[in-house]
């Protein structure tokens, strides 16, 4: 299979033996703006199997004989896709981040699309993640609760921006390329620069607590298990494995050039908790008490930090959950309550109660018993 980076078309294609010297050639038999995966050749037949799907088009698999053409479709799945609406196509946004890095991001259009009306967006993030723009989105429930389809289908745009990193720097390189990327993004004509929301779980979760931290530009802000100080985080244990963190800070995603007694202003400069003050976004928090991953602490922390300085904030724990949610009434609770956030802050819909007053403790169980979902709802 071939990949084009920087139009992220997808196919296949065969190299062929040079009729002149040792040279081959390459002759392309699938070339198109679609995902193309798992090709494979049958063990006692000339005969090929591969897939192809869309952000909208679910995977389905083809056979076909080694030219590829006259491909026949195998599977049907989703059957029940006609009762959504879907995105309206899929784009490529060119920027430059503010260190100089020519990057990439994929903005998703609201089913319905209207050329020249704006919308409000979600802005979605993990490291690198427009390679994502013809991978199928199926809308379920994930355990960190984020779906793009759910937004398209209801109204929103979606953008998913390219980060890259700098030593010493994790949460400002966030900050370096999604500013300029979302600038990027406004100038389609697509997205409503004053409606504008952010969110991503565990090291997007970071990025998205850190982002509310650095700009005033988004409106509302949901950060899931994000880690929020550098500083405590580096000492605690990694419950899922039972290892320590120092690992994930010196040697893996946290990019810094040792702990934080070699390095203290780093770690400082790329915590949260230590810009909190700066806070005015409305943050939607989700920090689960069993979370193996990113410790239950660092919710607690930022959370704490921001009632204290007034900020406007609700955070979400689902008991006895770990990083990502498991529980199909608790992942269909939390998209749902993001969607309201969503949708109060970027669309004006009414504030729903449990942002506008909160839950007393003594009432926690009735007003749960009121929004419970089963697993056929």
């Amino acid at each position: 299979t071939v990949y084009g980076e920087w139009t992220k078309k997808a196919g296949i294609a065969r190299i062929e033996p040079g009729k002149k010297g040792l040279q081959a050639g390459v002759k392309t038999l699938i070339w198109d703006d679609i995902s193309v995966n798992s090709l494979a050749k049958a063990k006692n037949a000339d005969v090929y199997m591969f897939s192809k799907e869309t952000f909208s088009q679910p995977t389905e698999f083809y056979v076909a004989n080694a030219s590829l053409e006259n491909a026949k479709q195998m599977t049907a799945n989703a059957p029940d896709r006609a009762k959504y609406t879907w995105s309206a196509g899929t784009q490529l946004v060119d920027y430059v981040s503010d260190k100089g890095d020519t990057l990439q991001g994929a903005l998703f259009l609201p089913a319905g699309y209207v050329k020249g009306k704006k919308y409000p967006t979600v802005v979605y993030y993990y490291e690198k993640t427009s390679q994502g723009k013809n991978a199928y989105s199926n809308p379920d429930f994930p355990g960190g609760g984020w779906q793009p389809a759910m937004y398209t289908s209801n109204g929103y745009a979606v953008f998913m921006p390219d980060i890259v990193y700098k030593m010493d720097d994790p949460g400002m390189s966030a900050v370096w390329c999604v500013l300029p990327a979302v600038k990027a993004a406004i100038a389609t004509g697509v997205i409503d620069e004053s409606r504008i929301g952010i969110q991503g779980h565990s090291w997007g979760g970071y990025q998205t607590a850190f982002l509310a931290t650095q700009t005033n530009m988004f409106k509302a802000a949901a950060p899931g298990a994000a880690l929020t100080n550098m500083v405590s985080m580096y000492d605690l244990i990694y419950w899922n494995s039972g290892g320590g963190n120092m690992s994930i800070f010196e040697a893996s995603q946290g990019r810094f050039k040792g702990g934080p007694w070699e390095n203290w202003d780093s770690y400082l400069r790329n915590s949260p908790i230590y810009h909190v003050k700066k806070v005015n976004t409305p943050i939607l928090l989700l920090h689960n008490d069993k979370d193996g991953a990113v410790d239950f602490t660092q919710g607690i922390e930022f959370y704490n930090a921001l009632r204290r300085l007034k900020k406007p904030v609700v955070m979400i724990t689902y008991k006895g959950e770990n990083h990502g949610i498991a529980k199909v009434e608790n992942r269909k609770d939390y998209a749902v309550r993001m969607m309201e956030f969503f949708d109060h802050h970027l669309k004006g819909a009414p504030a729903p109660d449990w942002w506008k007053n909160g839950v007393e403790r003594a009432d926690l169980e009735d007003h749960l018993g009121t929004r419970a979902f089963d697993q056929e709802d």
